[in-house]
């Protein structure tokens, strides 16, 4: 059992977990926290949207009961036509979950022994903190300061009509019309959940398509699904502007074209939070962009300095940032530590229909970066997408050549985030797809479509 004092800033994923692995390991633990135990993926961030999708995806539903042969009726026996959603109502309980979670990690790490100091700490040198007056030494470090909404000059957010997706919380009224300015993951997420609501979107991409860093096949059925939901894409569009006048805001693209609505969220990616921090002083390197360097065992260049999450721009998943944490106290302790290893992160993007991906993509694949056999299976096919009313959405499988080892999938359709498991295990385990093909899966499922698929890679 360790004696080490450990010092980690930031009480999010990557600080949380990190301080519990390290207490578990006997270490003497201190996490500096200045926004709230959870970070902004529980107070912020990955909670709060997932919460308020969690109503989106209810509000999908009943979109679609009447196909399956669902009406509804209002007291005077008429037909109820007509949805509506009680934003502040969503809101007050997105807020309180946030809270609630955030609370019972604050209970965990007082159960397990760490204490923790409310305030802002920076390093000075690699083995001591300083919050306020109060100095902490300490045998190694932990930044895990995590990252914020990036912000333009020409579109400064005011918290009330110009939001980042950290403000849209304090909504307590509908949006008439809604713009969304970028069509990455926060966007694409933003945009399919507040079309659901029943809210007009405009998303603009200055991209070719929409969440153009993920797999081209399941990007078109995004696409097709929310313009055939009624959303307003505007494809190669780059925003010059944002302002408001009154009730009305105005995105100004920078072929002179506007676009008015009511509000308007800012999804224009993320900032480290590394600024201040004595990072360079204590010999941490920054990236170009402001991101911690950090190896597979989230070494910084510092000795005894380490990082985790965000503030790494490893990938800004919180499941990774809870890894590079847990695997950065492993590797200091003692314990057995296995590098990251990107290729067996499994993500999901929370739209309608989700996005699930792991191991090596198409574009990986068409690039010859790996040799690969593919094998696309359409949900349409599958008897349980049919009794649901599914028509949208795939399961793909990628294999190695030769040995049928499973490298990489992606799922699309309603629960792509836990069907992808059954993908990630037999890409991280090295399953080939006869394996996965021969394993039992529930008559109708879903995921039987994920075996359906490997058993059209067998080669005989």
């Amino acid at each position: 059992m360790s004696t080490d004092r450990v010092v980690i800033l930031g009480g999010g994923p990557g600080g949380y977990e990190a301080a519990l692995v390290a207490a578990q390991l006997g270490a003497d633990v201190t996490v500096v926290d200045s926004d709230g135990i959870g970070g902004s993926a529980v107070l912020t961030d990955c909670v709060p949207s997932k919460t308020l999708i969690a109503t989106a995806e209810v509000m999908t539903q009943v979109a679609a009961a009447a196909e399956l042969g669902i009406d509804f009726h209002d007291s005077e026996g008429d037909a109820a036509t007509t949805i509506r959603v009680d934003l502040a109502r969503v809101n007050a309980r997105v807020k309180q979950l946030a809270t609630d979670q955030s609370e019972d990690i604050a209970r965990r790490l007082d159960k397990e022994g760490v204490t923790v100091v409310r305030g802002r700490g920076r390093l000075d040198g690699p083995g001591r903190v300083v919050v306020g007056d109060t100095t902490y030494d300490a045998d190694a470090i932990l930044v895990a300061t995590g990252a914020a909404p990036r912000t333009l000059p020409s579109a400064q957010p005011d918290g009330e009509r110009i939001l980042t997706w950290e403000q849209v919380y304090d909504l307590t009224e509908v949006p008439t019309e809604l713009v969304v300015v970028g069509s990455g993951v926060t966007g694409a997420e933003f945009a399919s959940a507040y079309l659901a609501l029943g809210i007009p979107v405009t998303l603009v991409s200055s991209r070719d398509r929409v969440l153009p860093g993920e797999d081209a096949d399941a990007s078109l059925v995004l696409e097709e699904v929310s313009t055939r939901r009624g959303m307003t894409v505007l494809s190669k569009s780059r925003m010059e502007s944002v302002t408001r006048d009154g009730d009305v805001v105005t995105v100004r693209l920078t072929d002179g074209r506007e676009v008015r609505a009511s509000h308007c969220i800012l999804a224009l990616g993320s900032v480290p939070n590394t600024r201040d921090l004595g990072l360079e002083e204590a010999g941490v390197v920054l990236d170009d962009a402001g991101f911690v360097k950090v190896d597979r065992v989230s070494r910084t260049a510092a000795r005894g300095v380490y990082a985790a999450g965000d503030c790494t721009g490893v990938l800004m998943l919180a499941s990774v940032a809870a890894m590079q944490g847990r695997i950065a106290m492993w590797h200091l302790l003692g314990d057995t530590v296995h590098p990251l290893d990107l290729k067996k992160v499994s993500s999901n993007v929370f739209t309608a229909p989700e996005i699930a991906t792991v191991g090596w993509s198409q574009q990986a694949v068409d690039a010859g970066e790996i040799q690969a056999e593919s094998v696309m299976l359409p949900l349409a096919g599958n008897p349980r997408a049919k009794m649901q009313g599914v028509r949208d959405g795939f399961v793909k499988l990628f294999c190695r050549p030769g040995t049928g080892i499973v490298v990489g999938g992606v799922v699309v359709g309603p629960r792509a985030s836990e069907l992808i498991h059954a993908v990630a295990v037999a890409v991280g385990e090295s399953l080939t797809a006869d394996q996965l093909a021969q394993v039992f899966t529930v008559y109708p499922s879903n995921s039987g479509s994920i075996a359906e698929a490997a058993r059209r890679l067998h080669h005989v």
